[in-house]
């Protein structure tokens, strides 16, 4: 967020203050503000979304601060914000609006096309026109057209045991921050086992469904699907493993197999992308993947 919006942020709730009479309150915040590192120093305010807010304990006087830490540590929820009278404090309300600004431009985004070049990336995108198509359009997102249908069979040998697909899904923002990491991983866990991966294919407005019709062009015996989650207040870096012993087009969801949230404050890319790899070698061996794995 630039440091133009959080300064109007801060103007507007500091005005809603002054209006609602707590003139007391302001003076403090202003005091508070003027002392933080988070100030405007060459026209540049810190970025507040930095804060690990597990970490982050702003009730006043608590009766077991070390409790609540210890709590707030095994959850991201918003617990301990504390509140001045009946509102949150402004650095609540501050981090929430960053937070929720972040999730929307994470949706809104796109994945930048130096990246998929970077990573030499086979890329094609579904029947979606545009991200308004895409995401007023659910069933788009899941079909290819002749066009792109042929560049995956041009691209992709027939029958890889793995099939590897990228899709930026609702999160473009998770592909950039977790792509570089858990490729690698997952390569380098699939070459221990025997299994080499070929071309992989970044496929552009995509959603979960779409590995299915890949399954079917590739006739893959595995498709395993990285894709951007729907971002939430906690993350917008969260991506989703789905992955699927032979898919096929309108195939029930029990047959997926889903590892999600990763992320560098859920599971890391590197790890994942070993047990990924571990997960595929399963499923080969296994013949099988969603709830049929489990209970194999």
């Amino acid at each position: 967020m630039k440091a133009t919006e959080l300064r109007t942020m801060i103007e507007s709730i500091l005005k809603e203050m002054t209006q609602s009479g707590n003139t007391t309150q302001v003076k403090e915040t202003v005091a508070t503000l003027s002392q933080s590192p988070s100030v405007i120093e060459d026209g540049v305010l810190e970025d507040i979304t930095e804060i690990d807010i597990r970490k982050q304990l702003l009730v006043e006087n608590p009766k077991n601060r070390e409790g609540y830490l210890k709590m707030k540590f095994y959850t991201p929820a918003r617990l301990g914000c504390g509140r001045e009278g009946t509102r949150y404090k402004l650095q609540t309300q501050l981090r929430f609006r960053a937070d929720h600004a972040a999730a929307q431009d994470s949706v809104f985004s796109e994945v930048p096309e130096e990246l998929v070049e970077k990573m030499n990336f086979v890329s094609v995108k579904t029947v979606c026109e545009s991200k308004d198509d895409y995401l007023t359009s659910p069933p788009r997102g899941r079909q290819f057209d002749k066009a792109n249908e042929e560049k995956i069979r041009a691209a992709v040998p027939k029958k890889p045991k793995v099939q590897i697909v990228v899709g930026d899904g609702l999160s473009s923002a998770a592909i950039g921050a977790n792509i570089e990491e858990i490729l690698p991983s997952i390569k380098q866990g699939l070459k221990m086992h025997g299994i080499e991966v070929g071309e992989i294919i970044f496929v552009k407005y995509c959603r979960v469904p779409a590995m299915d019709a890949i399954g079917e062009y590739t006739d893959a015996d595995v498709v395993c699907l990285l894709v951007g989650e729907r971002p939430g207040l906690v993350t917008a870096e969260a991506m989703s493993a789905y992955v699927a012993y032979r898919p096929t087009v309108g195939m029930p969801e029990a047959r997926r197999t889903v590892l999600a949230s990763i992320h560098k404050g859920g599971t890391p890319a590197v790890e994942a992308g070993a047990y990924i790899a571990d997960l595929i070698k399963k499923m080969l061996d296994a013949k099988k993947s969603g709830i049929d794995l489990k209970q194999a």
